[in-house]
């Protein structure tokens, strides 16, 4: 028995939709799969408002969706739309999600925090293998970053902080290219903010980082470019290594913009979040003297589909 089902994450930067077969055993298969940058957190996400422009963006790229959904012949009661940071913290996202669905006849469920974390688990625990040693998942995005403290067979923490890139952007003053004077108000920032994320990793000592979504997508397709790498298809676990990162942080720092955008692999919607997102990965692997970097090709909607998988 299978059902063919779609999942739309309304992130901050991206909405995706993911088309696919659930299988038995709790597996899927992908059929269709496409991004739109929508960066629905310009402009507003730290005064708590979706923007009517950004609002304008949403709209075309779920009628976009729609369209799609129709073409491949999925029924609406088989769309699962989940939507997070900068939904659940805009004082119109309520009322915006309700506009969707008068205009698309999509239903959005705004999530929290929490259960943003276990679907990034579930997708993540499908990509890559995490043993039984204690690994920490990072998912960057642009209203939030979830941070997951697990192995393969279970949870040992999660939390979700709002400190995702386009709220870095729009917090600090960020020079071009990034100053010291940034980048010390970035620790300390990150110090103060993530207090709880310290004391766990103190006790559960996690000695790898498995990335997870856009930023970390973007590291790895620049270290696939810069050193000819060839990944098999339909490969679940990206390339990335510590040495690479650390030497991919020092060109971000030095360059500006239009240097950053010319890089192989570099795409325009992540040239200027990826310098403090990048920040922030380095704060995590230092304060927390973790050496080993891994990076998951799924996330939260493969996560959704996991779960939906084990229904059917």
């Amino acid at each position: 028995m299978s059902q063919k089902v779609a999942t739309i994450d309304l992130g901050t930067n991206t909405f995706h939709l993911l088309v696919a077969e659930l299988q038995k055993e709790n597996t899927f298969q992908v059929i269709h799969h496409e991004r739109i940058p929508v960066m629905i957190g310009r402009g507003g996400i730290n005064q708590g408002v979706i923007t009517p422009e950004a609002q304008e963006r949403a709209l075309e790229a779920l009628h976009h969706f729609r369209a799609q959904l129709q073409s491949l012949a999925i029924p609406l009661e088989n769309v699962h739309c989940t939507a997070t940071s900068a939904f659940r913290n805009a004082k119109n996202g309520q009322e915006f999600a309700q506009k969707i669905l008068e205009e698309t006849d999509i239903i959005v469920d705004i999530i929290p925090g929490d259960q943003e974390a276990e679907f990034i688990y579930y997708g993540v625990r499908e990509a890559v293998s995490l043993g039984e040693q204690n690994a920490l998942i990072m998912d960057i995005g642009g209203g939030s970053v979830e941070f997951i403290l697990c192995n393969q067979n279970k949870i040992l923490w999660k939390h979700s902080f709002e400190i995702g890139a386009q709220r870095l952007l729009d917090r600090f003053d960020i020079q071009d290219p990034i100053s010291q004077d940034n980048i010390q108000a970035l620790k300390h920032y990150f110090s103060e903010t993530l207090t709880p994320l310290a004391a766990i990793v103190a006790q559960y000592h996690p000695q790898t980082l498995v990335g997870a979504s856009g930023t970390f997508d973007t590291l790895s397709d620049i270290h696939v470019l810069e050193n000819k790498l060839t990944i098999a298809e339909g490969a679940t676990e990206l390339p990335l290594t510590y040495s690479a990162f650390q030497k991919m942080l020092e060109e971000f720092s030095q360059k500006t913009r239009q240097e950053r955008l010319i890089i192989p692999g570099m795409i325009d919607m992540r040239v200027d979040m990826i310098v403090v997102a990048s920040w922030l990965i380095r704060f995590v692997l230092e304060e927390y003297q973790i050496l080993d970097i891994r990076i998951s090709s799924y996330a939260l909607k493969e996560g959704l589909l996991v779960e939906l998988a084990k229904r059917i």
